[in-house]
């Protein structure tokens, strides 16, 4: 097989970035960033592809450059195949310590698309269900109603349609308080309206899931999500907390603009919420078990957390990067929304020094993912810029196909 084309976008060398002790940035050994051993083998030439992923990489690499990100990587998959996998600057600014496939990243609110999928499995798996009320599983719990506590659902919780104010206690994450206090302090909450009924944004609702989890299986959530999710997609990389992430010798460490800043265990707190660390690598895998995986068990797993359960009002400058979002819902743990004639089900995560970015189409059979230490307009435009090529070509070759059967004969026919 030949080993130009795409092959050679995955195994291209790309240029490093370093920051000097006078923060300037200066270009370093090329390196290069491949999934797997002799990929030039396992890969199969995907022309459709091709030219699409040449443009997104000159584009993603120009991007970083021009934004001076310190590190990034960014993995896209297309017909169960990982056709670009690169990585880009270092570790820490001021180093040589370069990002690699197995670099680990704090994936922050992309950690709830994990979640959803770690629930979507219990619940086909009968461990625990959407409607299962949060009382039957924390003995205990109460919101500031009784009616309210006795009406909230494991599908509130997950859905953000738990009725309170969005980033309810948010202050006392940031506080680095123990969930099991804050979930004591809901009861003197106000609710905003009864569960269900409006989508509202939470870190520690969604995160009560950990409580139930651990609850229902005698387990704590980390090693869970290890057991069920980790292991069998091949996330060998990926972990749960602060402790394993900060003893990871292969760490990407967090940045503000290209300064270096201290790393923190803010937010590890809520776990399912954004408590989970995983590199490029992971992510890739994570991405090929979602869009390949056609069991009848997975295929209901999607089915439960692919079902829009609310619709979401999000700001204008949310999906600025994006061209016109037709239309937004939130499902379990991810957010869906119809662009350009498809399904797409994306999350972003966002906490200081830290941007992940994930999405994909099941109608394309397309992923992408990014990761990055630098949070910038880079990672904003990481997936749109992929989804547009890919959409735009599919559709122009759509209309091109269908010219030519118009002009076939009845013969031709």
């Amino acid at each position: 097989m030949k080993k130009t084309g795409l092959v050679g976008f995955i195994g291209a060398v790309l240029l490093v970035f370093i920051v000097s002790g006078q923060h300037q940035i200066q270009p370093v050994n090329e390196s290069s960033c491949v999934p797997y051993p002799h990929a030039s083998e396992m890969i199969p030439e995907l022309p459709e592809i091709e030219k699409i992923v040449s443009e997104y990489d000159s584009l993603i690499s120009a991007e970083i450059k021009t934004n001076h990100t310190v590190g990034a990587a960014v993995a896209i998959t297309y017909k169960n195949q990982v056709v670009l996998l690169k990585c880009f600057g270092v570790k820490k600014s001021g180093t040589n310590d370069s990002i690699n496939e197995n670099t680990v990243f704090r994936l922050a609110s992309v950690s709830k698309p994990i979640s959803g999928v770690l629930a979507g499995m219990l619940i086909n798996e009968n461990v625990i269900g959407l409607d299962d009320k949060v009382t039957d599983h924390i003995p205990g719990f109460q919101l500031n109603t009784k009616t309210y506590t006795d009406e909230l659902t494991i599908r509130n919780l997950l859905s953000h349609t738990t009725g309170l104010a969005p980033y309810t206690y948010d202050d006392l994450v940031e506080q680095k308080i123990p969930l099991d206090q804050i979930m004591n302090k809901l009861n003197q909450v106000k609710s905003a309206v009864e569960p269900g009924r409006l989508y509202t944004y939470q870190n520690v609702m969604f995160s009560l899931f950990d409580t139930i989890v651990a609850s229902r299986l005698g387990k704590n959530y980390a090693d869970v999500l290890k057991e069920k999710l980790f292991v069998p997609f091949g996330m060998h990389d990926a972990s749960t907390g602060f402790e394993p992430f900060k003893n990871n010798s292969n760490t990407a460490l967090p940045h503000s603009g290209i300064q270096n800043i201290k790393m923190n265990d803010r937010y590890y707190n809520t776990a399912p919420a954004a408590g989970v660390n995983a590199s490029i690598s992971d992510m890739k895998n994570f991405l090929l078990t979602m869009l390949n995986d056609t069991s009848a068990f997975f295929s209901q797993v999607e089915e439960t957390i692919f079902t829009p359960q609310v619709q979401t009002k999000l700001s204008r400058g949310y999906f600025a990067q994006w061209q016109k979002v037709d239309a937004k819902s939130y499902g379990i743990g991810w957010r869906l929304v119809d662009y350009k004639g498809r399904k797409v089900a994306y999350h972003g995560g966002y906490l200081k020094g830290y941007r992940a970015e994930i999405a994909l189409c099941k109608d394309e059979n397309a992923g992408i993912v990014y990761l990055s230490n630098s949070p910038n307009i880079t990672a904003a435009r990481s997936v749109p810029e992929f989804l547009n090529r890919l959409f735009d070509y599919k559709d122009q070759q759509k209309v091109a196909n269908n010219s030519a059967d118009n002009k076939k004969t009845p013969a031709e026919i």
